[in-house]
């Protein structure tokens, strides 16, 4: 297996919620990072799930073109090829982080593309897209990603929404550190009372507990792991003591699409994931995580083995003193096998961090 099906996709988050387990998803930009992650992948024996952002899917079509869309099919298009020589791992394709000014360009664009591709009988390019609502209210996020939500479903594609806002910078986006980066148990009812446990479709849910995206000194942010406990237990309470209206219990506990663990009513993301420590995330992934974003970790893996091979080699990357430099060194190709190679660690770190290493489906 190769690029999932929606089948396998389906399967890939069952067996991680199931079994305490989450997949890397790894942010991309380049065809050199996208080779980088599917090592890493391969090195680990996991499954796992490389994604786009808003920023990301733009390079991928090149600077000048700055297409989101053409940037997209370009990325999935290259993977769906590469992929092929990784037989033994599964890889699902995700864009990520689309806000509200982005949904016409990019996600509503690629999910009737994805549809279309479906009434041919023809499998989606995508397996799963990301409405980021962290910037509107609740209702205004939950009424978008019911219209997207619907459209998923035509798609044959997974929803992932995010519930709350995440603290720092990503790709233009800034969010303070401050009390509105921890979602709350009635957040989460009223998730499920607006877009039900499964039964219109599957969706993934990213609620925050003080994740901030970026770099950040120790003691800067402050995860609070176990406010994803609370939700999940609100919400396994509210569709058994039927405050759920819209999911009566027995249609919870037989639902066969998706997989409802005890207690773990949601499959959950875990945002702004770089820097934390190994307790928050265990934690984290204890409660239902199934999904990690993971983005500045990779990057800097990658870029750092650039500037290590540039420091080494200095004389001979550049033309110093009248002199011709040395083309082995300054060949894209000598430092490129370097950051990937460093970033696919990085990947495998990750995999057996998050426990998905050595498990990928058969």
């Amino acid at each position: 297996m190769t690029i999932a099906t929606p089948e396998r996709y389906a399967e890939m988050l069952d067996a991680a919620r199931r079994g305490g387990y989450a997949y890397p998803a790894i942010n991309v930009t380049s065809t050199q990072t996208l080779n980088a992650a599917l090592q890493g992948f391969a090195d680990a024996e996991s499954d796992g799930i490389i994604q786009v952002s808003v920023g990301g899917s733009a390079y991928f079509s090149g600077q000048r073109v700055n297409d989101r869309v053409v940037g997209s099919l370009a990325f999935a298009a290259f993977a769906h090829e590469v992929a092929a020589k990784y037989p033994n791992i599964t890889v699902a394709l995700h864009t990520d982080h689309c806000a509200k000014q982005y949904l016409d360009e990019w996600v509503r664009p690629l999910l009737a593309h994805e549809a279309e591709q479906v009434k041919r009988g023809e499998e989606p390019t995508f397996q799963s897209h990301m409405w980021d609502g962290s910037t509107v209210p609740l209702e205004e996020n939950l009424d978008i990603a019911e219209e997207l939500l619907e459209k998923s479903v035509k798609a044959h594609t997974v929803l992932e929404i995010e519930i709350g806002a995440v603290g720092g910078e990503e790709d233009g986006h800034s969010a303070e550190i401050n009390e509105k980066l921890y979602s709350t148990p009635a957040d989460g009812v009223r998730v499920a009372e607006r877009l039900g446990l499964g039964e219109r479709g599957r969706y993934m849910a990213a609620f925050t507990f003080g994740n901030v995206h970026g770099a950040y000194k120790p003691g800067i942010v402050q995860l609070r792991p176990r406010l994803l406990h609370d939700i999940q237990e609100e919400v396994w309470n509210a569709a058994h003591d039927g405050r759920l209206h819209s999911v009566d219990s027995e249609h919870v506990a037989t639902c066969a699409l998706p997989d409802l663990p005890e207690g773990k009513p949601f499959p959950l993301v875990f945002h702004g994931g770089s820097g934390s420590t190994a307790a928050d995330i265990a934690e984290a992934v204890s409660y239902g995580v199934v999904k990690m974003n993971i983005d500045t970790d990779t990057q800097y893996a990658f870029s750092r083995a650039i500037a290590g091979h540039m420091f080494r080699n200095y004389d001979g990357v550049l033309k110093i003193d009248g002199e011709v430099g040395n083309k082995k060194v300054y060949d894209p190709r000598s430092w490129g096998r370097e950051a990937e190679d460093s970033m696919a660690a990085r990947v495998v770190e990750a995999c057996k961090q998050l426990g998905s290493a050595g498990r990928a489906l058969k």
